[in-house]
């Protein structure tokens, strides 16, 4: 892509109303524009980027063996009314009448309506387990949306529902999902700590919340470092190993790891002083088993191996991928931008023509682009005639792995130089040098 072709509004000044680094971040890099309190549009640079960590949360979904689904963002009150949450809910839920005056909803969650898909069509116990996913937009109504898209009223969601038979079945679907989390986050770029969270009067213990540590996150953390070690499960773990995935769970969960609502100072001070990282964190997944909360009163059963009906148990999985954009901006920054995880990346890789118009300067970068766009790498090509702080500013701001400046002093002695956007680290080369370095380095 040609920056001359390109819709990316750049922004100089931070807008006043940006009090976070990745809400100041996404509005100069020009990946998001508010439309009103909580609500945005996201920008072509910015879908580039959530497209990418819903790609990754897809496959990481599909290879835990979740099936996706697409539901609609407006409910029927009348589902809510099934499971009593449509009086109960509060103010945060956006209730709406179409023309004939029947009460409807735009969706804040999912719960009733993936309840009422299964009760239609899963008749036995042969057709569990079951877990059907989406990604889908959902609209709760903040008393007061701040911190642009991490805490927006309008937001994307990824909905998990499983259902099986019994809670040992229910446990199982919940460990997959666990490690499912565990490789969708370690792909992303960013280090998510599995930290148990409240079960509510649901009990017992299987509720975690992902966190990634950020200086700027908005809760206060405190695990085990034998966290920052912990090796992630790889591409070929077995999802249909259920002691395989449960032996991963538990590795995962020894150590101590809670958020400061869970904090227990007893278990805290028993670990020792170096073994301890007290640290802020920002929530981008949580995982929660509520057995028959909604399949009980709403009817969900399926013929049990004796011939009786039995109420199914039910768990739900949530990542954010709107919210985990503005996560990874909040964890991976520095004072000239972004710093982006190669695998979200809106490119791989820019361009940046020191003197657009030089025939020898022009040369070299479109030969660069040809060989590096036909080899499949997302290359932005800056091609404008700005002068060159410009240009590196906002090659800095966008927080493109890496950059490839060819000016005419470089070019006259053969050379090309590539910059690292994480370390800050800088190559001269040949321009055949730097094509192989970066179909080597850069994403495919």
């Amino acid at each position: 892509m040609r920056s001359s072709q390109f819709f990316m509004p750049l922004l100089k000044e931070t807008p006043k109303e940006a009090e976070i680094v990745s809400h100041r971040l996404m509005l100069r890099a020009g990946m998001i524009r508010q439309q009103s309190a909580g609500i945005y549009s996201w920008l072509p640079l910015g879908k580039r980027v959530l497209d990418k960590v819903c790609n990754i949360v897809r496959e990481e979904q599909n290879r835990a063996g979740a099936i996706e689904i697409l539901m609609p963002t407006i409910q029927s009150a009348d589902l809510w009314r099934e499971s009593s949450r449509y009086d109960d809910y509060g103010k945060e839920m956006l209730r709406i009448n179409d023309r004939h005056g029947r009460d409807m909803l735009y969706g804040p969650t999912n719960e009733e309506m993936i309840t009422d898909i299964f009760r239609s069509y899963v008749k036995s116990y042969k057709e569990l387990p079951l877990n059907l996913y989406h990604i889908q937009w959902k609209f709760r109504d903040e008393v007061r949306p701040r911190f642009g898209v991490m805490r927006g009223r309008e937001f994307l969601m990824k909905d998990a529902y499983s259902f099986d038979l019994d809670f040992e079945g229910a446990k199982a679907a919940y460990n997959r999902m666990f490690v499912s989390y565990l490789r969708t986050f370690d792909r992303l770029g960013v280090k998510a700590i599995p930290m148990r969270a409240d079960t509510g009067p649901i009990g017992g213990d299987l509720s975690h919340e992902f966190i990634i540590l950020a200086d700027t996150g908005e809760s206060e953390v405190f695990c085990h470092r034998d966290y920052m070690d912990l090796p992630v499960p790889g591409a070929d773990t077995d999802f249909r190993n259920d002691e395989q995935i449960a032996a991963i769970v538990d590795a995962w969960t020894a150590p101590y790891a809670a958020t400061d609502e869970m904090h227990d100072e007893t278990a805290w001070d028993a670990i020792a002083a170096d073994d301890k990282l007290a640290a802020r964190g920002i929530e981008v997944g949580h995982i929660f088993h509520f057995g028959t909360k909604y399949s009980g009163p709403m009817g969900a059963t399926v013929q049990g191996p004796d011939g009786k009906q039995v109420t199914v148990s039910m768990g739900s999985y949530g990542i954010g991928p709107s919210r985990v954009v503005a996560a990874i901006i909040e964890a991976s920054h520095d004072e000239n931008g972004i710093i982006w995880p190669a695998s979200v990346a809106p490119f791989d890789l820019g361009i940046v023509n020191m003197k657009a118009g030089d025939q020898a300067v022009d040369t070299v970068c479109e030969d660069i682009y040809a060989a590096l766009t036909k080899a499949g790498r997302d290359v932005l090509y800056d091609d404008t005639d700005n002068r060159a702080g410009q240009k590196f500013a906002a090659m800095d701001l966008i927080g493109l792995p890496w950059q490839v400046v060819v000016g005419p002093r470089g070019v006259a002695s053969g050379e090309v130089e590539v910059k690292n956007r994480k370390d800050g680290s800088r190559q001269a080369m040949t321009p055949e040098a730097a094509i192989n370095m970066l179909l080597t380095h850069a994403a495919a």
